[in-house]
């Protein structure tokens, strides 16, 4: 058994008091931001290229699936999406042009799978109602007028999965969160016995000679 592995074991309880602190920092520094419920509802693009190969139309509409996540976060969509109900919450949004197109940007996630049309799309809130109200109206906006922010062949988009909601807050994570901490604490922890135990014998050192 090596010499570090011997003070890592000494000093267990240290390392494990370290760790526990960064558990507790983790789960503290989660709490500090507001807690986030999401909805995430799924679309199907498909481009109508005609006479073509399945690979061919699968990546054309997966390209289209990717130019409308880009449109998403335009302020002219955000508007389009926002004045779609009159449910949805418009003083959650900043009023500053800027600070609004940033906390929209943090609101809506996009996802394409590839090689396919499929455009998944998570709206995250404080409130879990306003959340599905903004991916509803985001599905909406798409399947209406979504051809317009294309270029190419027709498309035809389809609501293919309801916003579905998160039973709990999934933002912060705070499991994920705590386990780094501890961690990092517990990593933190280690360097500390280690340093500890390397001062110690080169005081030891300088006493014999």
């Amino acid at each position: 058994m090596s010499k570090h592995t011997n003070t890592i074991l000494h000093f267990w309880h240290t390392i494990v008091i370290m760790a526990a602190v960064g558990l507790l920092l983790g789960v503290v520094l989660s709490l500090l931001r507001p807690l986030e419920y999401s909805s995430t509802t799924r679309l199907l693009i498909i481009q109508q290229l005609g006479a073509v190969d399945a690979y061919t139309a699968s990546r054309s509409a997966e390209r289209v699936a990717e130019d409308i996540t880009n449109v998403i976060y335009t302020s002219t969509f955000f508007q389009k999406v926002i004045t779609t109900s009159n449910a949805i919450d418009q003083t959650y949004f900043p009023s500053d042009n800027l600070k609004q197109r940033k906390k929209w940007e943090k609101t809506v996630t996009t996802s394409v799978t590839r090689g396919t049309g499929l455009l998944e799309i998570r709206v995250y809130h404080t409130d879990v109602a306003q959340a599905e109200l903004i991916a509803r109206s985001l599905a909406s906006v798409i399947v209406t007028e979504g051809w317009h922010y294309t270029s190419g062949g027709a498309i035809d988009i389809q609501l293919v999965d309801e916003p579905l909601n998160s039973r709990w807050p999934v933002r912060p994570n705070i499991p994920m969160n705590a386990f780094a901490g501890a961690v990092l604490g517990g990593l933190a922890g280690v360097g500390f016995v280690l340093l500890k135990a390397e001062k110690i014998r080169r005081r030891h050192q300088l006493m014999h000679e």
